[in-house]
């Protein structure tokens, strides 16, 4: 359950992307599952042949190919389906991006107080002009460039261990 509750929410937002509905979603969970499960045994992990991340991708998606083929005809299958590479690995690595940053986030949201996450939403994230941030958090412009600059170096230095870790 380790693995459901660190990776499940990137599987599912990627499923979510290809279209999937949430059933599908927690039945290509269960294949992947299954299907690490049943090859972790004799599994050595070798950074040379590769990132676990494009491993677990190429694991999802032919999960993802296998409940398309359950639920469509196979001769209707687009032949764009049959090979899971080039709009794959796009919203692969931007579903990898958006699952680093939203579990780096709830380290900031335990981290910073409230008013420096409200400064860095605002600011970095939303793009408001810096004056206007100040002025309606009622602090100085310094204030919310050190709020911005804070976040970002720990945000950094957590996705940093993230994928250190995953190796």
């Amino acid at each position: 359950m380790e693995f459901v509750s660190r990776y499940g929410e990137l599987i599912r937002g990627f499923c979510i992307r290809r279209g999937l509905q949430p059933a599908d979603c927690e039945d290509v969970q269960q294949e992947v599952l299954m299907s690490l499960s049943k090859s972790m045994p004799g599994f050595q992990y070798d950074p040379s042949k590769g990132l676990f991340r494009s491993y677990l991708k190429t694991v999802v998606i032919h999960a993802i190919l296998k409940k398309s083929r359950q639920n469509t005809p196979h001769h209707s299958l687009p032949d764009s389906e049959s090979s899971p590479d080039a709009p794959d690995e796009q919203q692969w690595e931007q579903e990898w991006r958006q699952y680093h940053l939203r579990l780096a986030m709830r380290t900031i949201d335990a981290e910073f107080n409230s008013n420096d996450r409200r400064a860095f939403a605002l600011y970095a994230l939303d793009g408001k002009d810096v004056a206007a941030v100040a002025r309606e958090l009622e602090v100085s412009q310094d204030v919310v460039y050190q709020a911005k600059s804070r976040v970002l170096k720990r945000l950094s230095q957590l996705i940093d261990q993230q994928v250190r870790e995953e190796g």
